[in-house]
């Protein structure tokens, strides 16, 4: 999706102490949050104690912190993202992990003749800090993922966490006022962000018309965010 959204800057709030930095600050923030630590510390008595990735997503102004168990599987991060980000019409999803294809629909031959995995891989035996992987759903219409592990750490962690989530971005109509909604057609050529009044006069048909979400895949393939 090349629109001029991708270019905006963007905040998120660290659910540690509610503070707000931009999606380049937040990687120095959460690794020094002292509310962090101090949560962090109180842990480190429990039984259960395994590894934990913390992990960074983020597409354009769109950006997700999250933490999970080393013995959560690719398929589990891919629910995740799907769930918080992604999901429309149930569409096809890979991980790409050290030029190693790991695809939601199994195991399945792909264009150069090789094979990718299935996605039932722990995330312990695909990952590492400092390792960038991708994501990309939907392979016509495909919304792209850069994902990178930050860190890591030991503790006891059932489910996939959100430490932060960037903002609504402050998207603006061409005409100056904040955009409501965005053209599915227009998206591709870098413009289709609209008010409410110059949505009423856009040229496309009202289909077209989607609401403006706080995702990557806002204004395409009908995802509306729900």
């Amino acid at each position: 999706m090349k629109t001029r959204i991708i270019t905006m800057k963007s905040e998120g709030i660290c659910k540690y102490c509610n503070k707000g930095f931009s999606g380049q600050a937040m990687t120095r923030h959460i690794l020094s949050c002292t509310d962090r630590k101090n949560k962090l510390a109180k842990e480190q008595n429990q039984d259960f104690q395994d590894k934990v990735f913390l992990i960074r997503a983020n597409e354009g102004p769109f950006f997700l912190y999250f933490e999970a168990s080393a013995t959560s599987t690719l398929k589990d991060m891919d629910s995740f993202l799907r769930d918080i980000w992604l999901e429309c019409c149930g569409h096809l999803s890979l991980f790409k992990i050290e030029n190693v294809n790991y695809d939601s629909g199994g195991s399945v031959e792909i264009f150069d003749g090789n094979k990718s995995k299935t996605m039932d891989a722990q995330l312990r035996k695909v990952l590492k800090v400092n390792r960038a992987f991708e994501h990309e759903y939907d392979f016509g219409s495909t919304t792209h993922l850069d994902l990178k592990v930050i860190s890591e750490r030991q503790g006891g962690l059932k489910n996939i966490d959100i430490i932060a989530r960037n903002n609504m971005p402050d998207f603006k109509c061409e005409c100056g006022k904040p955009a409501k909604e965005i053209c599915a057609e227009c998206v591709y050529e870098g413009k289709g962000l609209l008010c409410e009044e110059c949505a009423k006069n856009h040229n496309c048909e009202e289909e077209m018309l989607l609401p403006l979400v706080n995702s990557p895949r806002t204004g395409v393939c009908g995802y509306t965010g729900d």
